[in-house]
């Protein structure tokens, strides 16, 4: 069943709940404290690393199993670990607090699912293969990875420092557009790959040199002193 792909955005203010304490629930809760999410965890035990971040006050712990009530005022549910009776019970739970439920392998339970996410600073790539294989979701998330390097987390810095400056320069959508492209168009990306910062930079200067003499002025603050770190090799 094809499902339609959104980002959720706000997530600080809401209460997002992982049932399960195991490695599962770890990435998981990752994966939202990533998007600054306020993460409950429900479980009698946890991962080391689950531990540390309850420890550090970084996300809330209720050390024990499930119980009827605990989703009232949540926002979201991802639960990676339950038996199948205690699963309707959530599931009827989650459908009356109308709050968004991921079950990890079982999408007749779920009203959403996760796919494989990519991330390079304000770039996210999110892969979903339908829950027909999640490991081929991976799979091509790790090439993504391998094509999507750290070049285009500084190339988005610099585009979202420009934001502002060309809309007072151009309120006109049409020209507006034009330079967007011209921009992602040329060749800053792959000099930036190629680690020449300073051409990169010099490049986007030329581009955007007639919008305002200071608009060069907040990007080159965010260039940074050494070229973007060497692409990650991803997992086999």
């Amino acid at each position: 069943m094809k499902g339609y792909p959104i980002f959720l955005t706000g997530l600080a203010a809401k209460r997002c709940v992982v049932i399960g304490g195991g490695p599962e629930a770890e990435r998981k809760v990752a994966g939202l404290l990533e998007c600054a999410a306020s993460v409950t965890v429900i479980s009698p035990d946890l991962t080391t690393q689950l531990r540390l971040w309850v420890e550090a006050e970084t996300i809330a712990w209720l050390p024990r199993p499930y119980q009827p009530g605990d989703l009232h005022g949540a926002h979201m549910v991802i639960v990676t670990d339950s038996s199948p009776s205690m699963r309707a019970t959530i599931c009827q739970e989650a459908e009356a607090e109308r709050v968004l439920l991921n079950v990890a392998d079982d999408t007749s339970h779920s009203n959403f699912t996760a796919g494989a996410v990519m991330r390079q600073g304000a770039l996210t790539i999110a892969i979903s293969t339908s829950g027909c294989a999640p490991a081929l979701a991976v799979r091509l998330r790790q090439q993504c990875e391998r094509t999507f390097g750290p070049e285009y987390a500084v190339f988005l810095d610099w585009l979202q420092a420009l934001r502002e400056p060309f809309a007072r320069q151009y309120p006109d959508f049409t020209e507006r557009r034009a330079r967007w492209y011209a921009l992602v168009d040329s060749e800053i990306l792959t000099l930036l790959q190629q680690g020449h910062v300073d051409l990169a930079r010099q490049r986007l200067a030329e581009i955007i040199a007639d919008v305002t003499p200071d608009t060069a002025k907040p990007i080159e603050a965010q260039v940074p002193a050494t070229p973007p770190a060497p692409r990650p090799e991803a997992e086999p």
